[in-house]
């Protein structure tokens, strides 16, 4: 292989792992005024299709708050985030009795990124949760959840 042909490949696979952690985030103002109005607005990529209906479904009873919404916004926010929803870099968002998974901190791609983070980590005042993104990806609100810019607090 030439060096012509051999750089380029080299600096494509480098870049790989840099872009695997990072999501386009689709513009959509009723997705972002309703899902942001209570917490930051996650990608659609982190859940497929199934869990994003089940999840929209469910906004009486939307993990221990009442979110519901006017029915064509849920609607038109159903449809935005099924058209966006993960694909392969997702895997699966089911659970063992094939039920879609509501929340991304279920999710086996999650298991997988945060397998090395010890519980007690999760309880910490400055993140509260796993499902608080921003505590340790600066940029989880512009899709950027890259490896080399978590800092987890203290």
């Amino acid at each position: 292989m030439t060096i012509r042909i051999a750089l380029p490949v080299l600096l494509v696979a480098l870049a790989l792992p840099a872009h695997a952690d990072n999501y386009s985030l689709p513009k959509n103002a009723a997705f972002e005024e309703e899902c942001a109005s209570c917490h930051m607005a996650y990608p659609p990529q982190m859940l497929d299709a199934n869990s994003w209906r089940a999840v929209m479904n469910g906004l009486s009873k939307h993990f221990g708050s009442d979110a519901s919404i006017d029915e064509k916004r849920r609607i038109a926010i159903t449809d935005f985030l099924v058209a966006h929803s993960g694909g392969r870099k997702t895997g699966d968002t089911r659970d063992a009795q094939g039920k879609p998974l509501l929340r991304i901190t279920e999710t086996a791609r999650f298991d997988k990124k945060h397998r090395e983070i010890a519980a007690a980590t999760w309880q910490r005042a400055s993140i509260k949760s796993p499902a608080n993104c921003t505590a340790c990806h600066a940029q989880a609100a512009a899709g950027d959840y890259n490896e080399r810019s978590i800092r987890i607090p203290k």
